[in-house]
């Protein structure tokens, strides 16, 4: 069984205002990108792939992580979802834990605890305080049932599958990075 790590990286990032794209923004010490990525890391999931659209930081990326391209961002989160899942799926992975490039403070423990998490259910999510956040983790057998285009992404199987999904405590801070507002609020 392959469980594969997938960050998603392909938006625009155009509620941010800085002077470089929200990934590439400095963030504690490095990027928002780096320390998102240091989370999946640090969870020894492999393999892990990275998919970007219109920025590419796979300059960044270590031996063996994997760099996909979303020629067309504009069709929204769910398109990189989409590209994520073919890779995963070129690889016959049983699962894919999902989670996205603009949360620099979720760290390795959320990743961590779906990875290991001893239920097993077609669709497991973190939750932080009894919210649902990322990352999520997905069995194979609904890797097709995600929609290809829009922001909804995986979030679209939990009502279909809403007695079947596991919610996972997690710890960690969710916090997603969309302006440069919520950066100064977090970055110190």
């Amino acid at each position: 069984m392959v469980m594969a790590g997938i960050l998603l990286c392909g938006g625009s990032g155009s509620r941010y205002r800085g002077d470089t794209h929200k990934l590439e923004a400095p963030f504690r010490g490095s990027t928002v990108f780096e320390h998102s990525l240091a989370g999946l890391r640090g969870a020894s999931i492999e393999p892990i792939a990275v998919v970007f659209g219109v920025i590419d930081l796979s300059h960044l990326l270590h031996e063996g992580e994997v760099s996909l391209l979303n020629p067309n961002p504009n069709l929204g989160m769910a398109s990189s979802l989409a590209i994520g899942l073919a890779w995963a799926k070129s690889l016959e992975a049983s699962e894919v834990i999902v989670g996205l490039g603009d949360q620099p403070l979720i760290g390795s423990s959320p990743w961590l605890t779906l990875a290991h998490a001893g239920e097993t259910s077609p669709i497991m999510v973190a939750t932080y305080e009894g919210r649902r956040r990322n990352p999520v983790r997905i069995s194979r057998e609904l890797f097709d049932l995600i929609p290809s285009e829009g922001e909804v992404g995986a979030r679209s199987l939990y009502l279909q599958f809403s007695a079947q999904l596991l919610e996972v405590e997690c710890v960690g801070e969710p916090i997603d990075i969309d302006t440069k507002e919520e950066l100064d609020r977090w970055n110190w």
